[in-house]
């Protein structure tokens, strides 16, 4: 049974596959939001490395307009090398300032560093009055991206809320990072409307839309098809599928019988097995995995990832 907050805000249509999510308390937050930029120095966007296209909300760009901003690739310890330094150099030709960050053993220092020097301006006419500035910036980027982990991480101690769902974060959160660095922990906000649904598909394979409202088996079908055209090997491997390249509800169930996720009489228990694909691949225990190109990456990146996905490896 979904809460209130879900009925009526979310939609998976038999068929269509038709993916939306937006919360009421979403709402709440991007109110909150606007009214507490004009509070902060630096915004900090975060998005995921896996999907950094998708994982942007768009409509982040109007309303932190005129702010300076840093572009964190996070999770990039899950994302392919290669590729986040591809993504990166897109953004760069962009003009956005931006960097990736590991969740596991990324140094805060890199971080606070890019913020301060974003801020260094306004520092620097608080210094020529003879004050020293405290610098704020506020963390903001889609469910389930990572931001209360980012900021504790920053902190170096567990003071934002975390979890391994989208939706934990309802409230905003100042954390003091240094006597003179303030960052802003807020909630994860989508839009309204998700019209391309091959993004929302990667939002709903990473977590990013809460898992109760679609069908889980066959998002956990859909991704494994994916794994299938860009890690067949890794599939394989981790499901004990024995060289078999099935699609579709078979799929499932050949990882169901390769792991040995059985009911009684022999059936598969797909039910389990679909949670247990998706909370596998959302930890990394598939490898490290990108599932978007940038649109201008080297004629030559595109061609090996056009490769790999056909399972012709270099």
């Amino acid at each position: 049974m979904h809460d209130r907050e879900d009925r009526g805000e979310t939609m998976l249509r038999a068929g269509e596959e038709k993916i939306n999510w937006y919360p009421g308390h979403m709402a709440r937050a991007r109110r909150q939001l606007a009214g507490q930029l004009g509070r902060v120095d630096v915004v900090v966007e975060l998005c995921d490395a896996r999907i950094p296209r998708a994982s942007r909300n768009p409509d982040l760009d109007g309303m932190t307009a005129g702010k300076r901003r840093l572009l964190v690739l996070n999770k990039a310890d899950l994302a392919e090398e290669r590729l986040t330094r591809a993504w990166l150099a897109f953004y760069r030709a962009q003009g956005l300032e931006c960097m990736s960050f590991d969740s596991v053993k990324g140094r805060a220092k890199e971080v606070t560093n890019r913020i301060e020097r974003l801020a260094g301006e306004a520092v620097e006419r608080m210094a020529a009055r003879g004050a020293r500035k405290t610098v704020r910036a506020m963390i903001v980027g889609v469910p389930n991206v990572g931001k209360s982990t980012f900021t504790n991480k920053l902190n170096g101690a567990a003071i934002a809320r975390t979890g391994d769902r989208p939706g934990v974060t309802r409230s905003n959160q100042w954390v003091r990072i240094t006597p003179y660095l303030e960052l802003l922990d807020t909630p994860g906000l989508l839009w309204p409307k998700i019209e391309d649904q091959e993004d929302a598909r990667a939002l709903a394979f990473v977590g990013t839309i809460r898992d109760r409202i679609m069908d889980q088996q066959m998002l956990a079908i859909r991704l494994l098809e994916r794994l299938m055209q860009d890690k067949p090997e890794a599939v394989d491997a981790r499901f004990h599928l024995r060289g078999k390249r099935e699609s579709g509800p078979a799929l499932l169930e050949a990882a169901c019988r390769g792991r040995g996720w059985l009911l009684p009489g022999g059936e598969t228990d797909t039910e389990r097995g679909a949670a247990v694909v998706l909370d596998e691949f959302r930890a990394g225990r598939l490898g490290r995995v990108t599932l978007q190109l940038p649109p201008r990456a080297p004629q030559e990146e595109r061609a090996r990832f056009s490769r790999e996905k056909e399972g012709d490896t270099p």
